[in-house]
């Protein structure tokens, strides 16, 4: 993966890999010179011609992944629709703005707490904001550069004569929202033409693409790309590729900087990477879930167990941000009834074509290590069993599943012996930090009486603090941020490529802040209704009708988004 020019190779396809990229690099000369009016052009025609592939868009990601049409995976794959909808509003808000005022408007409130860090209010904005989304407030923590009495923002439109890059985005396999982030975020915050390469496992998606986003396409501000690991590895080489940007694993990764094998290995050890290149990266985690000890009763016990259970079995448990490690107090007295929960809810739910490859045999080397792992409900052919791992010992620190993000739906749960609440909330948040593989996401769940207590409260403000992770959410999954497309997403500061965690830089970053953090989420204990229940038989209508909200907010548009949320049941 020489950088200074393409490899010598010849690919069968590389005439009209060469073809691309010599449009992309006219494309990104026009891109980078196009006045802020024509950028929101751009969007404006996005909302009209995206409209046309969302049934097909749908269509061909079910088949794709084994599932049913009106089943919880419709609705999963209208959310990837709902949230490309989003964000393209909120950029073209920040458009907006940035003719006005020169960078997008802050939203919220700015608190400046600690040295060198601001703490931003971003969620929510508006009335419909409260009223679609009720209880749920988001904060923006940044780098306090103190340069002013805000901080920066919109660092490529503050330049007279941007410079006209390339990006080649290698993108998600699992998750099609994922796709469209990441080139919308290239493009439109840092200011980039874009080589997208479609993964092999959802290049069902190239010419849809091409189709629903061909006001960037056909004037060669973004091409699409398909083809294997050679594709890539043409791609990465290529001078004409300035940087790059990945969402997979931390393998692939390493495998692209460093080379395969134990060859590469060595290169790291060394410090002697093979691919140089500016490289952001979204490499997933095992995403810890604080259980904050408390008096909940059977039913708390129960709606939990169904939320948690819930958050495993979205898109098969193939997603880089779904929980994989509860943590608990040891001597709590409803750690075992909410295991149980977990356990029953799991078993009442239909299982999922494990379509990702490779999920068979991770879920087997997860069972060789534990043998007595819960495997739940009735799995068909080609299918995998919901699986919980409950009871793992916290001294074993070399152990998998504190090692190994397991893509699959499969998660665990360990226990922490503290002499109080407060103890543990502490040890809890070290465990997260140092044992577990990762800092993409964490959660804590918290009861409000237990936040009652003037010394319970505090523990969970300095947990949300201290845990390393891009995003924190209280109450909630770090899909809620995800969603929101407000908050930056991605892993903290303080990776680099040789020791890449969960990866390097942001996206979702519409208000465009130079420098994030963290992402701070809040949510209620219990929320009624909740479409993203499971067990909601009719979630996907719900998830319909966001999409359409997020297309064309409206009055009507939201009446409608509130009915479906509370019969989606």
């Amino acid at each position: 993966m020489a950088e200074a020019h393409a490899p010598a190779r010849t690919l069968p396809d590389q005439a009209a890999l060469d073809a691309k990229l010599a449009r992309l690099q006219r494309g990104k000369q026009a891109w980078a010179q196009l006045a802020v009016a024509e950028r929101i052009a751009v969007i404006d025609r996005l909302f009209a011609e995206l409209p046309a592939i969302e049934e097909r868009w749908i269509a061909a990601s079910l088949a794709a992944k084994g599932a049913a049409p009106h089943s919880l995976a419709e609705g999963e794959e209208t959310f990837t629709l709902t949230v490309t909808y989003r964000l393209l509003r909120y950029l073209r808000k920040a458009l907006v703005d940035i003719q006005q005022v020169g960078q997008p408007r802050l939203p919220g409130k700015v608190c400046w707490k600690h040295a060198g860090e601001w703490r931003l209010d971003v969620f929510p904005q508006t009335l419909a904001d409260r009223i679609a989304m009720p209880f749920i407030q988001a904060e923006v923590r940044v780098h306090d550069s103190l340069q002013g009495d805000e901080p920066p923002r919109a660092a490529f439109y503050r330049q007279t004569d941007p410079p006209a890059k390339t990006c080649l985005v290698l993108a998600a396999g699992n998750i099609a929202s994922t796709v469209n982030y990441d080139f919308l975020h290239k493009l439109f915050v840092e200011g980039h033409a874009v080589m997208l390469k479609i993964n092999p496992v959802n290049a069902y998606l190239a010419p849809l693409i091409e189709e629903g986003f061909r006001a960037l396409v056909e004037p060669g501000y973004m091409q699409v790309v398909e083809g294997d690991a050679e594709v890539a590895a043409y791609l990465v080489g290529h001078a004409e590729i300035d940087e790059l940007h990945l969402t997979g694993s931390d393998r692939t990764y390493e495998a692209i900087v460093f080379g395969p094998g134990e060859q590469g290995q060595q290169r790291k050890r060394n410090r002697q990477p093979l691919v140089t290149k500016p490289f952001s990266a979204e490499l997933g985690n095992i995403s810890p879930v604080i259980v904050v000890p408390g008096p909940w009763s059977a039913g708390d016990v129960r709606k939990q167990a169904a939320k948690i259970g819930g958050w495993l079995v979205r898109n098969a448990g193939f997603n880089c941000i779904t929980p994989r490690m509860l943590i608990q107090h040891a001597s709590w007295g409803q750690r075992q009834a909410l295991n149980e929960g977990i356990a029953s809810y799991l078993d009442g739910l239909e299982t999922r074509t494990a379509y990702y490859p490779g999920a068979a045999r991770l879920h087997a080397k997860f069972l060789a290590a534990y043998p007595a792992a819960r495997q739940l409900g009735q799995p068909a052919p080609g299918h995998l069993p919901w699986t919980y791992v409950p009871g793992l010992d916290p001294a074993d620190l070399d152990q998998l599943a504190f090692c190994e993000e397991p893509f699959i739906g499969l998660f665990s749960e360990t226990a922490l012996d503290a002499q109080d609440t407060v103890e543990f909330i502490a040890k809890a948040v070290e465990f997260a930090n140092q044992q577990l593989w990762g800092t993409l996401s964490a959660s804590i769940i918290v009861h409000p009486k237990s936040l009652q207590d003037p010394l319970v409260a505090a523990a969970v403000e300095q947990a949300v603090d201290d845990l390393h992770y891009g995003t924190v959410v209280v109450n909630h999954w770090g899909a809620l941020g995800y969603y929101m497309c407000i908050t930056p997403w991605g892993a903290p500061p303080g990776h680099d490529r040789y020791d890449i965690q969960s990866g390097i830089g942001f996206v979702n970053n519409p208000l465009m802040f130079e420098r994030p953090l963290k992402s701070v989420v809040r949510a209620p204990f219990v929320s009624f209704p909740d479409p993203y229940d499971a067990q909601a038989k009719h979630s996907y209508r719900y998830f319909r009708q966001d999409t359409r909200y997020h297309a064309k907010p409206s009055l009507w548009n939201l009446v409608k988004l509130l009915w479906h949320a509370v019969f989606s049941w």
